[in-house]
């Protein structure tokens, strides 16, 4: 039997991920296992999403849409902007995706050649390293160090260094929650633009800071491509459903691509998406819970021997120290798991350099759950 095998397979495991199934494992023998470790909700879709979904199951209307969503679709994403940011956003310069996955597939896949240097933050997302790396793209990892967020003197000092193509950064961020300031974010898009580098803008966990009103990039620059996604305010991971907002140049490069890997994202999920906008009271109840979670582990992180990373301005993730406990978050966690039955995320998905020293715990569950997280992991260190 012959294999191909190529060197795109060969990227770094999402961490997260593995931790998840093991834990699933683990809940399948009967452990009481508490997952912090992956940013997915508890709660399921709004209600009135999950009804949109019943209805459009009844009518049987699952099938094929245009490769940038339906009309629909794309009019009220339009309208969010105008509404939650002021601005005047072209229904016709967005896509719809089949979730914010495959919205980085397309932009990176659709601005960046074999060999482009592209930057982000280390910690940052690691499935942006892992994609850009199958795809033949260099991946300029800036080391944040003390700075709690990517900034302008960060991308000039890495673009004299070596001309960048591109910078993607997020704000919140995952996994440390950070939010870049208004007039910070403004002279990064604005520096990035004047040295010819592409921006890409990670707004996933827009509608989730906690201290400061969302700030989307498009404010800042013509040429900024911005990514979000109904999964994490909206709670609606397993849907698979999220948007881009492209240049007009970059819309039919966009759609071309997307007609060959996805023809076009779920339509069922599209059309119970239209009404997640209008879900706020649910949604702002349920974050009202992030809220009270993000309380209970700035005070209850510190106290078990986990200083804060990083702030915890946004998104729900705690990104900790722990190096008063161990130098290597990756068996910590594993021992973690298997002994306090508590998951969590080692730092190395984030920083393959620095990832050691830290990790990151998700406080999207339950309040119940959070306290129990804290109490089983208080008595394992013990």
């Amino acid at each position: 039997m012959v294999v191909s095998l190529s060197r795109r397979g060969n990227v770094e495991p999402f961490h997260a991920m593995d931790v998840l199934a093991e834990a699933n494992r683990l809940k399948a023998l009967g452990a009481p296992v508490i997952s912090m470790a992956v940013g997915q909700p508890s709660d399921p879709a709004p209600q009135r999403v999950r009804a949109a979904a019943t209805e459009a199951l009844k009518d049987g209307r699952i099938g094929y849409t245009d490769t940038l969503g339906l009309a629909a679709l794309r009019k009220a994403i339009a309208l969010h902007y105008a509404d939650h940011y002021g601005l005047d956003v072209d229904p016709g310069r967005i896509a719809v995706t089949t979730g914010s996955s495959a919205a980085f597939n397309l932009a990176f896949l659709a601005m960046f050649d074999p060999g482009d240097r592209v930057a982000i933050a280390a910690p940052g997302y690691p499935a942006y390293r892992n994609i850009m790396t199958a795809l033949g793209i260099e991946v300029v990892e800036i080391e944040l160090g003390e700075a709690a967020y990517l900034h302008a003197g960060h991308l000039e000092s890495a673009h004299r260094e070596k001309p960048l193509k591109g910078v993607l950064f997020a704000s919140p961020a995952n996994p440390t929650g950070a939010v870049i300031p208004a007039d910070e974010l403004e002279t990064l898009v604005t520096t990035a633009e004047a040295l010819g580098i592409a921006v890409i803008s990670d707004e996933i966990y827009h509608r989730l800071a906690y201290g400061a009103p969302d700030t989307t990039a498009l404010r800042y620059g013509n040429g900024v491509t911005v990514i979000n996604s109904f999964s994490k305010y909206y709670c609606m991971t397993g849907w698979r459903i999220g948007w881009m907002v492209l240049p007009g140049e970059l819309v039919r490069p966009v759609e071309r691509i997307a007609q060959s890997l996805y023809i076009s994202p779920p339509e069922l999920s599209q059309i119970a998406a239209i009404e997640a906008f209008a879900a706020t009271e649910e949604l702002e109840a349920v974050k009202g819970r992030y809220a009270w979670n993000r309380e209970l582990l700035m005070k209850r992180l510190p106290e078990l021997g986990f200083p804060l990373a990083a702030p915890m301005d946004g998104a729900f993730y705690a990104f900790c120290d722990v190096t008063r406990h161990s130098n290597d978050s990756m068996a910590f966690a594993r021992r973690m798991l298997a002994e306090a039955h508590v998951a969590a995320t080692p730092g190395r998905d984030f920083d393959t350099r620095a990832g050691h020293r830290t990790m990151r715990f998700s406080y999207a569950g339950s309040h119940d759950d959070m306290v129990e997280a804290m109490a089983r992991i208080e008595r394992w260190l013990r």
